[in-house]
């Protein structure tokens, strides 16, 4: 096979009628590849080579069809943005149409390289063996930066393994970056705690980097980005640039629906370079069942093609109540995060987020 004619295969499942389909799957093939009637290409390379092609098609039930197509590697030009845009970019404007997944050559695999880090590498940093991790949010956005810093100070004392910044925490005059993160780093050192704080990047690529020398002056190790509001190639960009940074990927902006979740994060996610990849458990603030969260956190997990594997990270309005339920459910392999319910406990925050730190020792 020439690397002209190397393929990935997107599966989408769309809704339709059965007469419909074989017609809708290759309106498909060719909307995601060379977008125009395939009957005006007179280029033989592009017709055998380039243009989309259906592999397979499935009836789920339901007036639901899994559809198989063959993309070429080549229109990617292996770069994070051109290639969520070849599988998804036009065809995510019809509604009834979800991109279920995407199977990849090795060499695309090698080409974007995955996590640097991955869940052993986080564990090394907190020094947590094999058990489950544990993280915090800070917040509330409006406070000043020794504000913020005296609540990172209670979380660490507690020996919570991280802390993250709020994702609408950004560059906000009343809490510059430049002036927060270091602030916040030497009240979490001052704990004496392993705790690694994850400052959030916002901006342009530029500001992100700029940003990313100050987390390195202030001795941290990682980072929280939110790649669908960054950019895809932004983020890929950062990760290839610091290696000895860690990035948890945050889902805001993600949750159209119109993208698997498990592969938009287990997958896409963690192919671009997340050590851990946030998302909404189920039973809490948001929708996903538990079946979604399950097959999420197992692609996360999941050997692939030697990269490293990115830790999952349920989320969004969790409680100390649900800790062994949640281990049960996701196994050690997890890093739970905890945000309101240690917030909402005041001056006592140290002794529950110690509370925390203990159910995933027990």
């Amino acid at each position: 096979m020439t690397q002209s004619s190397a393929r990935l295969t997107a599966i989408y499942r769309v809704t339709d009628a059965p007469r419909n389909i074989a017609a809708r799957a290759l309106a498909i093939a060719v909307e995601q590849s060379v977008e125009m009637p395939v009957a005006a290409i007179t280029s033989r390379m592009v017709l055998d080579d380039i243009v989309g092609r259906v592999d397979d098609i499935a009836d789920l039930g339901n007036g639901v069809f899994e559809v198989r197509i063959g993309l070429a590697v080549a229109t990617t030009g292996l770069e994070a943005g051109q290639l969520l845009n070849m599988l998804f970019g036009n065809t995510s404007m019809h509604p009834d149409v979800v991109l279920h997944d995407v199977e990849l050559p090795g060499d695309v695999l090698v080409a974007f390289g995955g996590p640097r880090h991955g869940i052993a590498g986080l564990r090394t940093m907190v020094g947590a063996g094999n058990r489950a991790l544990t993280c915090s949010a800070l917040k509330p956005q409006g406070l000043p930066p020794e504000g913020l810093a005296a609540i990172a100070a209670q979380m660490a004392r507690g020996g919570l393994d991280f802390i993250k910044d709020d994702h609408g925490i950004a560059d906000q005059a009343y809490s510059p970056f430049a002036a927060r993160v270091p602030v916040i780093a030497e009240a979490v050192a001052k704990t004496g705690a392993r705790t690694v704080y994850l400052p959030s990047l916002s901006g342009h690529l530029e500001q992100m980097r700029r940003q990313i020398a100050i987390v390195r002056a202030a001795g941290l190790k990682g980072v929280l980005i939110a790649p669908m509001i960054a950019g895809l190639a932004t983020f890929h960009q950062l990760v290839k640039d610091n290696p000895d940074i860690a990035f948890m990927g945050h889902p805001a902006m993600a949750g159209s629906g119109q993208i698997a979740p498990p592969l938009l994060f287990g997958k896409l996610f963690r192919l671009l370079g997340a050590d851990a990849v946030v998302f909404a458990n189920h039973g809490g603030r948001f929708g996903y069942t538990p079946a979604t969260c399950q097959a999420l956190a197992q692609t996360a997990l999941a050997s692939w093609g030697g990269l490293k594997p990115s830790i999952p990270v349920p989320a969004g309005g969790m409680t100390l109540a649900r800790v062994p339920e949640m281990l049960q459910f996701y196994g050690k392999d997890v890093m739970l995060l905890i945000g309101g319910d240690l917030l909402s406990a005041g001056d006592r925050m140290a002794d529950e987020a110690a509370k925390f730190q203990q159910a995933v020792l027990n």
